[in-house]
């Protein structure tokens, strides 16, 4: 058994030693987050999937996630250290029940939130992440109909912050829709000094409690500026890692899940260890390999979405 010291030092020498670059997700552990070339929420880490030239890349998160560096970087090797991490929001809806409803829906155009598979995103006419969504719905003509998938609760929060009403497809990530309003507003009463910052996959009860609402770099950049020092935090706990190391002097009070006293954990976020990592660099698998046909038809709206972006200002 190889100690933590000894897995990550490895891990570097294989990353160097094969021009790898490791993308990984707030939500990752903390070593893995240490040992990756870069860090992000989904919009971040599409962009650097979409811009890197290394042969190699190492996806540390989920398999959606891992797909769409695939989808943006075909000729390359995309690994992902487990390949059964998964997303209970991305399982909640397949293509072909993406499909059926666009034909319950004619007319209507298909916005679907990242979190979700190839087949998903193929069935789509524009892909968006929790940080620029309320923008590229902004972006739409006002009287066009459309169709928000999977995510109900951040397709809710669009709707409510741009006035639309667009058609929600019934998902929720279990993790975030777990917490619940009470458990917050028993935290500030206990905290009056400290701020309640929110992920939009909430559900509308705790964005209502909530004194910010923003993407995981919304929340680092609100959290950064914020002269508050005491802050909880209605998101995945992976985020206190970049949290605590950009605010050292600041405190962050991690809400508990509903029927737990422990942290508002991932389990498939979790899957990914230093040993996998380790196991992947080394023997380059399991590797995400898809049909080239599915590739093409769902790079267009992811395309489409960082396109839209950049004219729009939101990333450069």
């Amino acid at each position: 058994m190889m100690t933590t010291d000894s897995l990550k030092k490895e891990i570097i020498r294989l990353k160097h030693e094969k021009h790898a670059v490791i993308l990984g997700h707030y939500y990752q552990i903390d070593d893995i987050q240490e040992l990756s070339d870069y860090i992000g929420d989904s919009l971040a880490l599409a962009q650097e999937a979409q811009r890197t030239e290394a042969p190699i890349i190492v996806f540390c998160g989920v398999h959606f996630m891992a797909e769409t560096a695939k989808i943006l970087n075909p000729e390359r090797k995309v690994l992902l250290p487990d390949v059964a991490a998964s997303c209970s929001l991305a399982e909640s809806c397949t293509g072909e029940d993406l499909r059926r409803f666009k034909q319950q829906h004619p007319g209507h155009y298909v916005v679907s939130y990242v979190n979700c598979s190839a087949a998903v995103k193929a069935e789509s006419d524009l892909i968006c992440t929790s940080g620029n969504a309320e923008q590229l719905i902004n972006a739409l003509p006002k009287d066009q109909k459309i169709i928000f998938a999977p995510d109900k609760n951040l397709g809710s929060y669009i709707n409510y912050k741009t006035g639309r009403n667009m058609v929600l497809w019934d998902g929720v990530c279990t993790v975030h829709d777990q917490l619940e309003a009470e458990g917050i507003l028993k935290l500030k009463q206990e905290n009056p000094d400290a701020l309640v910052v929110a992920h939009p996959e909430c559900n509308a009860a705790v964005l209502a409690v909530s004194d910010f609402i923003g993407s995981t770099k919304a929340m680092l950049g609100y959290i950064e500026k914020s002269p508050c020092k005491r802050f909880i935090v209605s998101t995945e706990s992976g985020i206190l890692y970049e949290m605590r190391k950009n605010n050292p002097e600041k405190e962050f009070i991690a809400v508990s899940g509903k029927d737990t006293c422990s942290c508002l954990d991932c389990s498939y976020m979790k899957m990914n260890t230093l040993e996998k990592l380790y196991r992947c660099l080394r023997d380059e698998t399991p590797e995400i390999e898809m049909d080239r046909d599915m590739i093409e038809k769902a790079k267009l709206p992811i395309v489409r979405m960082l396109d839209m972006s950049k004219q729009l200002g939101i990333i450069k």
